[in-house]
């Protein structure tokens, strides 16, 4: 089943949006704190998101651009600002298509399962991590915080990742050697270390210190 994050700030149009995906047989998730959308971007993964322009506290532009950091989802603008100007706007800012308020639902399913099919069809997509509003794409290894863009190298991102996909549970030294180096036979245990102290180091200088946290004698945790 496909997931459709939904950031539309009138309850009634959500309300509607919402019914009218269920029947399609999407998953419809309906943003409610506007503050941290892409908290919820991140925790529930969708395939594609529905955009509102006007929005409290920041626009759809800027959640838009937001997304456009970490993933390349497809996004489909909503708005009664449907003038030349915001259309392309909005395009320019990385979403695929606009549909403008007021709308028939039908069209707009058609709309959602065109972007669906080619965006699908032949691509598969790896779900965003985050963690204390860090986000992670593992297709790419970009990690952005605070929109800032934080290099890691590749054992840095799989390290990260690891311990993300296994966020409020211990990993052991063991597993993450194996996830990067595909064996544990002839790795030095120094080597481990010394990349997650790097990667510390580099969460550390962007805010997010003690983002992990060891535990001695059993590896590695973000809670």
């Amino acid at each position: 089943m496909y997931k459709l994050l939904l950031v539309e700030d009138d309850p009634d149009i959500a309300a509607a949006v919402t019914a009218c995906a269920s029947a399609w047989a999407l998953e419809v998730c309906a943003v409610q704190d506007f503050r941290n959308v892409m908290t919820e971007f991140a925790g529930f993964a969708p395939h594609i998101v529905l955009m509102d322009i006007t929005l409290p506290y920041f626009n759809g532009y800027h959640w838009c651009s937001s997304i456009r950091q970490v993933s390349k989802v497809p996004i489909l603008f909503l708005s009664s600002a449907a003038d030349r100007m915001n259309i392309v706007m909005a395009v320019n800012m990385g979403g695929d298509d606009f549909v403008a308020k007021p709308f028939d639902t039908e069209v707009l399913m058609a709309k959602i399962q065109a972007l669906l099919r080619r965006s699908y069809d032949f691509a598969p997509t790896t779900p965003v991590l985050e963690h204390r509003g860090a986000l992670l794409d593992p297709g790419s290894g970009v990690l952005i915080y605070e929109e800032k863009e934080i290099s890691l190298t590749r054992n840095e991102q799989r390290i990260l990742q690891t311990l993300l996909q296994s966020k409020g549970n211990v990993v052991s030294r063991e597993k993450l050697m194996e996830k990067l180096w595909a064996t544990d036979c002839f790795v030095d245990e120094n080597t481990l270390t010394v990349n997650v102290g790097r990667l510390r180091k580099k969460l550390d200088s962007a805010g997010l210190e003690d983002f992990i946290t060891t535990r001695v004698g059993e590896g590695y945790l973000i809670k």
